[in-house]
């Protein structure tokens, strides 16, 4: 696989920037890749892609720099490791709760002795069988990360025990279910949310890893890159796509044309 570009910054001690991609052209990847975007979250917990459709758009994405951090689905610990053998660099595990979960997400990912990944070596993560065997066992450990979701009030009050799980990279919050469980869905002004925040940093600091969370300006980021966040999301292909699409209505409104 591709040596991974956010262990190295974060190796480094500095932040990444990741984007969001739902479209499934391949070419979205490549262009998003080189230019030299840092990571690539794909969403297969939200979305219908299969492990087909996303191993093909890893690998557009590999002619460029970016690396790949999928999104299974709570629980699909036996897709997490097909897509590290589709060659991701690092799993988003979502809604974890318990320390139980983490440990899990761990094993599935990693091969002994830290964790239980069964073996092929045959995949592109592993050049399809030509970098040996034992450079690969190694690579695929300390080369790849994980990332663990906290998403609710239960996975928050136990946020420093999972970040604490060997194995664990990156506590990562989710304010979009956080807020929908806590009653003020979308309210990222609401002072829960920012409690939130500082509950998962000081956690991941507490436990010697690394914390993010989606940014929704530059303005929002520099506030938690200042707390000390490494790992921000901004927006997605789609989300750009139907912004832009709004302003150009808005633009040719004054010319009479107008749109259904």
């Amino acid at each position: 696989m591709n040596s991974s570009k956010c262990l190295a910054k974060w190796e480094a001690g500095q932040p990444v920037l990741g984007i969001t991609l739902h479209l499934t052209d391949p070419s979205v990847f490549e262009l998003t890749s080189l230019m030299g975007m840092d990571v690539i979250w794909v969403d297969m917990e939200h979305h219908s892609h299969s492990i087909e459709t996303v191993n093909g758009l890893m690998r557009a994405a590999r002619v460029g720099s970016s690396d790949l951090m999928i999104r299974p689905g709570n629980g699909e610990y036996n897709q997490m490791a097909r897509l590290m053998e589709a060659g991701a660099n690092g799993i988003m595990y979502p809604r974890c709760h318990t320390v139980k979960e983490a440990k899990l997400a761990v094993k599935s990912i990693k091969f002994p002795p830290m964790g239980e990944r069964g073996l092929d070596a045959a995949g592109p993560d592993a050049h399809y069988g030509l970098t040996p065997l034992s450079e690969y066992l190694v690579t695929s450990n300390k080369g790849t990360f994980l990332v663990i979701q906290i998403e609710d009030q239960e996975g928050l009050a136990a946020a420093q025990d999972i970040a604490e799980v060997e194995g664990v990279d990156l506590l990562f919050f989710g304010p979009g279910d956080f807020s929908l469980q806590g009653g003020f869905a979308g309210k990222f002004n609401d002072s829960r949310y920012w409690d939130a925040v500082e509950k998962v940093a000081d956690s991941a600091k507490s436990a010697g890893k690394l914390w993010g969370t989606p940014a929704f300006s530059s303005e929002h980021a520099k506030k938690l890159l200042d707390m000390g966040a490494m790992l921000i999301t901004y927006s997605s292909d789609l989300s750009l796509f139907r912004k832009r699409l709004t302003e150009i209505k808005d633009e040719f409104k004054h010319l009479g044309i107008n749109f259904s």
